[in-house]
């Protein structure tokens, strides 16, 4: 079975946003299908995951509300589940800038389709902006572009007061993994007086869906929040993995390092755990071999479903 993967958002006013859960969780088990949505008063968020029916009966419960219609989707295929659960979360955020008054409803950037990016990208007056976090950026990114150097994007207001002018950055192209955090950047740099801001409409996963390899800019692979951790393109499943201590990206090199030990650290969270954590992330990884071993997926190997298409991040504490 290949299992349809969908990435949804949209920005909406849902004043009532705590009433969708049940209903959408319900609708959600008894299609079997999995992942994490999150919902808000200003939208909904999340990627799921299933066979075509049960997705496509979620997503028209979800657009059976006239203000979700016209949901923003990128969907790609995986050989695996790549959830292990199915949630529903209530968020004040559904991407967590943490700046009030930043709606992307009242004023947002220049869309722009993947067809067109190279163009835009490719203009020496234009300063172009990933968006994601480091971690990201360093698996894959486009040719010329800046890393704000940011841990989460809470911190991307911060980078953009101190480190971007109106008057110095003139024209500005920003993307982000599906385009939801760029709904919230550009929206800000608009917000701060910058005039022309453009982003990436879909995000790097449109952008690899209909961009042919042989004419991309996009150097590297994406990271993605779910079990296939990185996607090349075409959205094919890429050559990392996760690290269950962190939730970050690791490489087969980085399985090498003398700081990595399964389950419970590598290089990029070696030595920011405590004993204590540690001995919690072996005991948890003990299970998850001796599970591997009877045929069954422990609960404790469920990388990924805390963490929503680009809203939360990985965390260096355990789920």
């Amino acid at each position: 079975m290949s299992y349809i993967v969908a990435a949804v958002y949209k920005f909406a006013e849902l004043d009532d946003y705590e009433e969708l859960r049940g209903p959408l969780l319900e609708v959600m088990r008894g299609q079997g299908v999995r992942g994490t949505i999150l919902l808000a008063s200003e939208g909904i968020n999340g990627t799921i995951a299933g066979g075509r029916e049960g997705v496509d009966c979620v997503l028209a419960h979800i657009e059976s509300d006239p203000r979700l219609t016209g949901l923003s989707r990128k969907e790609s295929c995986s050989e695996e589940q790549p959830f292990n659960r199915t949630k529903v979360r209530l968020k004040k955020e559904i991407v967590t800038m943490g700046v009030a008054g930043v709606d992307p409803k009242d004023v947002v950037g220049t869309y722009v389709k993947p067809r067109d990016w190279n163009a835009l990208i490719s203009d020496p007056d234009v300063t172009v902006i990933d968006t994601r976090n480091s971690y990201e950026f360093e698996l894959g990114t486009f040719e010329n572009a800046v890393d704000p150097g940011t841990e989460s994007f809470r911190e991307f207001p911060e980078y953009v007061d101190k480190a971007m002018d109106p008057g110095k950055h003139k024209r500005v192209a920003m993307f982000c993994t599906g385009g939801i955090r760029c709904e919230k950047s550009t929206a800000y740099l608009k917000a701060h007086g910058f005039e022309e801001v453009y982003h990436l409409q879909g995000g790097i996963l449109k952008y690899l869906e209909e961009v042919p390899e042989s004419e991309s800019l996009w150097r590297g692979e994406c990271f993605v929040f779910d079990g296939r951790v990185s996607v090349t393109h075409d959205l094919e499943p890429g050559r990392y993995s996760l690290c269950y201590a962190c939730r970050q990206p690791i490489s087969e090199a980085d399985k090498q390092a003398d700081t990595f030990e399964k389950g419970v650290s590598c290089p990029r969270c070696y030595g920011k755990t405590t004993a204590e954590q540690c001995e919690r992330f072996r005991d948890r990884q003990k299970q998850v071999d001796l599970a591997e071993k009877r045929g069954e997926v422990h609960i404790g190997e469920d990388c990924c479903n805390e963490m929503g298409d680009e809203g939360l991040e990985p965390t260096t504490s355990s789920v």
